[in-house]
């Protein structure tokens, strides 16, 4: 049998309000969706309804064993034009935080989860200077109104993902695809991506942007970033921490970032010391101030003389394409320890797989590693799994079975896997 966490450890389950609320018709990633020249396999729609469901969710989560769930709370709801916030659906985000302690879980909020207000692109995304404003507006409505039921708040989901994907379209480009792994995804990115398809259409999809949110270039926060919108997102959590110091000062206050278990080859130190210095060194600055660190992980990536290795030929990957490698997160939890001192919450970590026997044995081993970091005497606060449902990857649509509870997509109906009552069987407290 394994060891179970402290008492006060917090482990629950993760997910992110586009992606399963349903309906979310204010935001960039809808507009998007529902173009002619879209790169997504399929629109989101009603997603998993958790909008309405989300009492028969949370209620899964408290029978499992489960003791927190990190979920995010969306700008376009909140503010679906600019400067107009809509009282109704801040008391929904409300009558969320608050089932969640009537079922002893504590809420995890993100105040930015990768979708968008439509409004924020048409004034120029995550690439126009006015945005960390924008940003630090709607997160004063929200702490003024939510601010004080909450104990954790990440500002910004995955704060250098703007990056990674410019990094991988620059790659795409260069080697004409070739590279493309079976799967049509690179394990480099840690979000449900078609890039091939996204290259296909740009020409043609310019001008339906135009249409669209009266700009030709759609700088939404998960677009190829440059350095000057790396710098905006940055501004951005800064303005949002500082309001939140300000009008919720009892909660802890960090952003989240996909990290992956950079290794090196003999002759790809160069190319690895590179990529973590983008990934994570680049943020220690603004990170300075903050209480903890979300940090996301699945695999790994490999470095030798040539750069990014592929995954070798009969190696165990996921529907995503990684590399089956649960023993990356605990390594993670190590190097980024070894900078930023204070407390670590791992905020997303999960396989998407048809066989809940592989989430079992990949939640066992990574679960391993941070009880190891945990006895060593890492600051490890916390643990959520992505994803508690089975929901919209994304551009990838609803092939990926990322999930600890299974959803029909025509009735909806939920159905808990196995691997829903193991997680929940590391709770504190628990045989």
């Amino acid at each position: 049998m394994h060891t179970t966490f402290s008492g006060d450890f917090l482990l629950g389950a993760a997910t992110a309000a586009h992606q399963v609320e349903g309906n979310n018709t204010k935001s960039d990633l809808w507009a998007m969706e529902h173009m002619v020249h879209t790169s997504f396999e399929e629109p989101s729609g009603i997603a998993c309804d958790h909008y309405h469901r989300y009492p028969e969710d949370i209620k899964l989560m408290k029978q499992a064993g489960l003791t927190c769930y990190r979920f995010s709370i969306e700008w376009a709801r909140v503010e679906p034009e600019e400067g107009v916030f809509d009282k109704k659906e801040i008391s929904h985000y409300r009558d969320v935080i608050r089932c969640c302690k009537e079922n002893g879980i504590e809420p995890v909020v993100t105040l930015h989860h990768f979708s968008s207000p439509k409004w924020l692109i048409t004034k120029g995304g995550w690439e126009a200077d006015t945005t960390p404003e924008d940003f630090a507006a709607y997160v004063r409505v929200l702490m003024k109104e939510l601010g004080s039921e909450l104990s954790w708040i990440c500002t910004i989901n995955e704060a250098n993902m703007g990056l990674q994907v410019a990094e991988i379209a620059e790659r795409y480009k260069k080697q004409m695809m070739a590279k493309m792994q079976r799967s049509g995804q690179d394990s480099s990115v840690q979000m449900g991506m078609n890039l091939e398809k996204m290259m296909q259409q740009q020409k043609e999809a310019a001008k339906e942007t135009l249409e669209v949110f009266g700009t030709p270039k759609c700088e939404n926060f998960t677009s190829p970033r440059t350095e000057h919108g790396d710098e905006i997102v940055q501004r951005a959590h800064i303005l949002a921490r500082k309001v939140i110091r300000e009008l919720a000062p009892q909660a802890k206050v960090g952003l989240t970032l996909s990290l992956h278990d950079v290794q090196a080859l003999p002759g790809g130190e160069e190319f690895a010391a590179g990529i973590w210095e983008r990934e994570f060194l680049r943020y220690l600055p603004i990170m300075q101030e903050d209480d903890f660190l979300g940090v996301q992980n699945y695999t790994r990536s490999v470095y030798d003389q040539n750069g990014l290795c592929t995954v070798p030929e009969g190696t165990e990957c996921t529907q995503m394409g990684y590399e089956f490698y649960p023993e990356g997160l605990g390594h993670v939890l190590r190097r980024v320890a070894q900078d930023f001192h204070k407390d670590l919450f791992v905020t997303e970590n999960g396989i998407a797989t048809e066989d809940d026997s592989r989430r079992i044995a990949y939640l066992s081993r990574a679960l391993s590693g941070v009880q190891d970091c945990i006895r060593d005497g890492l600051p490890v606060r916390g643990y959520t799994y992505w994803s508690l449902l089975d929901n919209f990857e994304w551009q990838k649509g609803y092939s990926m079975k990322f999930g600890l509870i299974a959803v029909d997509r025509k009735t909806m109906e939920r159905t808990p896997k196995e691997s829903l009552s193991y997680l929940g069987s590391y709770a504190g407290g628990r045989a």
